[in-house]
C-alpha cells in the first residue's frame, strides 16, 4: 500500500462522518452503537470515534441477503 492509502485507511472518523460515509443518519449510527450492531468504535473521554478501515470491513462483512 502507498503512504496515501495507508493514511486514508487509518483515518479517525466522528459518528457524523461515519453516517455520511454510509449514507445513513447520525441517529442510525448512534442506534447501531447502542445496540452493538454497528461498526467497531472507541471512546476517547466522552467522544466516540471510528477507524475508517474498521467501518469498511464491517460494511463489507454485512450479509446482503437480509
Amino acid at each position: 500500500m502507498s503512504d496515501g492509502t495507508t493514511e486514508l485507511l487509518t483515518e479517525i472518523l466522528t459518528p457524523e462522518q461515519v453516517a455520511a460515509m454510509l449514507q445513513v443518519s447520525p441517529r442510525t449510527v448512534e442506534e447501531w452503537r447502542r445496540s452493538r450492531t454497528g461498526p467497531p468504535w472507541r471512546r476517547m473521554g466522552r467522544h466516540v470515534r471510528y477507524l475508517r478501515r474498521e467501518v469498511l470491513v464491517w460494511f463489507e462483512d454485512l450479509d446482503s441477503d437480509d
